[in-house]
């Protein structure tokens, strides 16, 4: 009885010993598998995306929603609109459709503003480019009288004519915080926490990307290195030296919010600095040039 007992303790006894080490073999591989998603910049979806700040809060979009809401501040800041004018679209767009250019909807809505052929928005073609759905709504909201200072839920409303007319209202504080920063008043208050690039980046589409987006800037590229492309975007001179640099500032939230889709590395703007492998600001070290963002894109 007593030499069962024994043989049943070493079997206890090598059994723990097995355990403990598959549980520390585990623990090693787990860490293991954190330092190489740190090192590759693998991030899990859900922490793939872009936020504006304002007040101390964030307000999160998808890189693809971002991508839209730099087009939408864009176009208003290339027609001399104003901010509100800006917070108003984007409250309009988050509202019918999530700022996702979706080619279906009630009826015939269709694009970002879900605007309906039917009732002279355009084409379905033409209302489902995002250029030319974000100019007809612009046209449409400069014609309101006095939506200079109306409350964005009824300058929306005064275009959109939904049957929901108050739901424009909820999306007010993220519409603002997005229009603050694209249009260069809110600084180093956007950022995108991307994956790694997955391949290299084309300085022709950079420049029609950022034309087409946030307007006719000068941009000029370098000799590629081994760790990258190098851009100057230059906004119009002629402006005094704040102004050029709220313009800087608006180029260069912009150009993060289209970051993914053009494999951007970094953003520099002023004294400060955004890289895809931190994702937010920082200061540069040095001090650029008022009008002047320095971009790096993805080589291959």
């Amino acid at each position: 009885m007593a030499a069962v007992t024994t043989r049943s303790r070493r079997r206890r006894t090598r059994l723990a010993r097995t355990i403990g080490w598959l549980s520390a073999l585990l623990v090693v591989a787990v860490a293991a598998v954190v330092l190489a998603l740190n090192r590759t910049q693998v991030l899990p979806l859900a922490q793939v995306r872009c936020a504006a700040t304002s007040g101390g809060t964030s307000w999160f979009l998808s890189p693809e929603q971002a991508d839209n809401a730099a087009l939408i501040v864009g176009i208003s800041v290339q027609r001399g609109l104003p901010a509100h004018a800006a917070t108003i679209a984007i409250a309009t767009a988050l509202q019918e459709s999530k700022l996702v250019n979706v080619t279906h909807g009630d009826r015939d809505s269709l694009g970002l503003f879900q605007q309906r052929p039917s009732q002279g928005w355009g084409t379905a073609a033409q209302v489902v480019d995002p250029v030319h759905a974000t100019n007809a709504f612009y046209d449409a909201l400069i014609a309101v009288p006095g939506y200079q200072t109306m409350a964005v839920t009824a300058a929306a409303q005064a275009v959109q004519r939904s049957a929901y007319p108050e739901a424009y209202a909820q999306h007010e504080p993220q519409a603002r915080a997005w229009a603050s920063a694209l249009t260069g008043y809110s600084t180093a208050a956007m950022t995108c926490h991307l994956r790694a690039p997955d391949g290299a980046g084309s300085a022709d589409a950079f420049a029609a990307h950022v034309r087409r987006d946030l307007g006719p800037l000068a941009v000029t590229p370098g000799s590629t290195t081994p760790t990258g492309l190098p851009i100057v975007v230059t906004t119009a001179a002629g402006e005094p030296a704040d102004v050029r640099t709220r313009q800087a500032w608006s180029a260069a939230q912009g150009v993060v919010a289209i970051a993914q889709a053009e494999q951007v590395t970094s953003v520099s703007v002023a004294d400060q600095a955004w890289s895809r492998d931190r994702g937010t600001w920082q200061p540069s070290g040095s001090t650029l040039p008022a009008g002047e963002v320095h971009v790096t894109l993805a080589v291959g």
